[in-house]
């Protein structure tokens, strides 16, 4: 075995074990909440492109940092799978069916849109937070920013990749999706890519949560049994 193959197996392998038995066993009806999700991303993307039905599909999944917050709020979850003004719909779709399908396989059908929805709301709330602090903030946006229309799946889809590969030690994969972001906010300082950093730094905090917890489960675990605790 290669050096190169190693180390995909050391990075992947856990995810590959855990996305081939279920895949290959029921193939698409394992992930029957990624198919939902890439027909209803389908629909609302031949509804928008029509004259009669581009103002419905903003009103129920349009978000706006000018908006009100409980309005913002009630479109977000439906935000996701709305098309984004930077990203063609065939992306859209690439994206919410290899990752939310991946997602769905690992994680299973509850946690996959909770962590989607805790990405996308982290940055929905972020864009409110940045108009306010200002353009002469780091962390601030100008207030033109306010009446950009903030949908599509990316920040799920970031959000996702960087929880699974915490979840399954794929940490080289999940710091290039993190790298990346970086560039792409230093290299195109934007709305979207701002709010990208924000579902991951939303979603960083779950992994410390779930890691604080793990650990004390095993210490538990190991006071119980009358072994030492585990030390990091």
């Amino acid at each position: 075995m290669t050096t190169l193959a190693r180390w995909a197996r050391a990075e992947w392998g856990r995810l590959y074990a855990a996305v081939r038995g279920p895949l290959a066993e029921r193939r698409w009806r394992a992930v029957p909440l990624a198919v939902t999700a890439v027909c209803l991303t389908a629909v609302l993307h031949l509804v928008h492109s029509q004259a009669w039905g581009y103002q419905f599909v903003q009103d129920v999944g349009g978000v706006r940092a000018v908006d009100p917050l409980w309005l913002s709020l009630l479109r977000t979850p439906l935000s996701l799978f709305v098309p984004a003004l930077d990203l063609p719909v065939w992306g859209a779709l690439v994206q919410i069916l290899l990752v939310f399908g991946i997602a769905e396989l690992c994680l299973g059908r509850w946690r996959t849109p909770a962590v989607a929805y805790v990405a996308t709301l982290a940055g929905t709330l972020y864009a409110r937070l940045g108009i306010w602090l200002g353009p002469h903030s780091p962390l601030g946006l100008p207030a033109s920013d306010a009446w950009v229309v903030d949908t599509g799946p990316s920040a799920a889809v970031v959000g996702l990749a960087v929880f699974l590969g915490w979840r399954y030690r794929a940490y080289v994969t999940a710091s290039v999706v993190i790298a990346a972001m970086v560039v792409e906010v230093a290299l195109k300082e934007n709305l979207a890519g701002k709010e990208h950093l924000a579902a991951i730094m939303a979603v960083l905090v779950l992994c410390g949560v779930g890691e604080l917890r793990q650990r004390r489960s095993r210490d538990r675990a190991g006071s119980e049994s009358g072994a030492p605790p585990i030390q990091s």
